[in-house]
């Protein structure tokens, strides 16, 4: 299954060197005169312009391009606000690809997991940034190493992300179970337990991060590089065929089945129970039936979302890379639900898919 999921394509798909384009320029709103006694913050970076705007129940509020930041009613300060970065699908123009189902990510792969059919397929070659898909892999292999998951493993000031800057409630000092670490890692994308598992691996970090590649390297993975396990370095990246793979190979093990479609869990952190819960709010919901998922985002990769499910009598392997929109990645998986149970699936799928991928 593995190498087969990696063969045949059905969609155009965009070619990174022929849409190498750099992220069009956002234009900003026009500067408005401070109201009374504001106040300019400027960096040694050229200005984004800002407008000031007096409201009577909310007090000062300043407006940009694309921020609105709310400050005191009796002081109002005009601040600068940096631009969105452009994920990495965006600058290499990747959005502009056309689909029957108009879906606003970059990239989408749905294929049959019995029979290796590709249902679905726009971009599907494109190598991204994959974010905190990154830990189904850091999943695998801890799962694979057949280590102890009743080992009780310490969070470290190695744990911490310097790469981004993201918060964590695991505070340094934390002491959890590998089990419970691969939980929060794998259900609430905690980082800094899935950097702690990558750290307890035998011969540390560095193996840790070989093996996951090694890993990668041995399914079929020829488009994919790991260089640490969380999912925050946008060196992390891979393309929809291989994350299919990626998902196959990791829907065979039970206890990544369970973890990823788990909504909830409570872990004792000193005197305190700490809920953490699903960042996937599908796997809640009845209209779906899924077997394993995983959620991503940095700004490098936009949006991410891999799952295996049951859908139309099928068992369906999706991937769906750099959605632009916080809810977008969910709005396509629900767009390719209706599509695939509706009349008009067949007949799009036709259109769609080939007869079948030989291994």
């Amino acid at each position: 299954m593995a190498a087969a999921l990696i063969a045949g394509s059905v969609m155009p798909t965009a070619s990174l060197a022929a849409t190498g384009t750099q992220p069009s320029k956002t234009k900003s709103t026009k500067a408005a005169k401070p109201a009374g006694g504001a106040k300019k913050v400027r960096s040694a970076k050229a200005p984004v312009k800002t407008r000031v705007v007096k409201t009577a129940k909310t007090g000062t509020r300043v407006e940009s391009a694309r921020t609105v930041v709310k400050v005191s009613p009796r002081k109002s300060v005009v601040v600068q606000v940096e631009p969105a970065k452009a994920s990495f699908g965006q600058q290499y123009g990747l959005h502009r690809t056309d689909d029957p189902l108009d879906l606003k990510s970059s990239v989408a792969l749905v294929v049959d997991q019995d029979t290796n059919q590709v249902l679905l397929s726009k971009n599907p070659h494109a190598v991204l940034p994959i974010a905190s898909i990154t830990k189904l892999m850091t999943g695998l292999v801890v799962t694979e190493a057949h280590q102890s998951l009743d080992d009780v493993l310490t969070i470290s000031q190695d744990d911490v992300d310097t790469e981004k800057g993201s918060s964590s409630r695991l505070l340094v000092g934390t002491q959890l179970t590998r089990g419970e670490m691969m939980h929060l890692a794998l259900m609430s994308s905690e980082n800094r337990a899935a950097n702690a598992l990558g750290r307890h691996y035998p011969g540390g970090l560095p193996a840790f991060v070989q093996a996951m590649n090694a890993k990668a390297q041995l399914l079929g993975m020829h488009d994919t590089r790991y260089v640490e396990p969380t999912g925050l370095s946008s060196q992390n990246q891979s393309s929809a065929r291989d994350l299919a793979v990626l998902v196959n190979a990791a829907y065979s093990h039970p206890i990544l089945r369970e973890l990823t479609t788990s909504t909830d869990a409570s872990v004792a952190v000193g005197r305190r129970q700490l809920q953490f819960h699903t960042t996937n709010g599908l796997v809640r919901n009845p209209s779906w039936e899924i077997g394993l998922q995983k959620t991503g985002y940095i700004s490098e990769a936009g949006r991410c979302l891999v799952m295996q499910a049951h859908l139309a009598g099928r068992k369906l392997i999706m991937v769906l890379l750099d959605s632009a929109g916080k809810y977008s990645r969910i709005g396509d998986a629900e767009r390719i639900r209706k599509w695939l149970t509706s009349e008009a699936g067949p007949a799009l799928g036709s259109a769609l898919a080939p007869a079948a991928v030989h291994n």
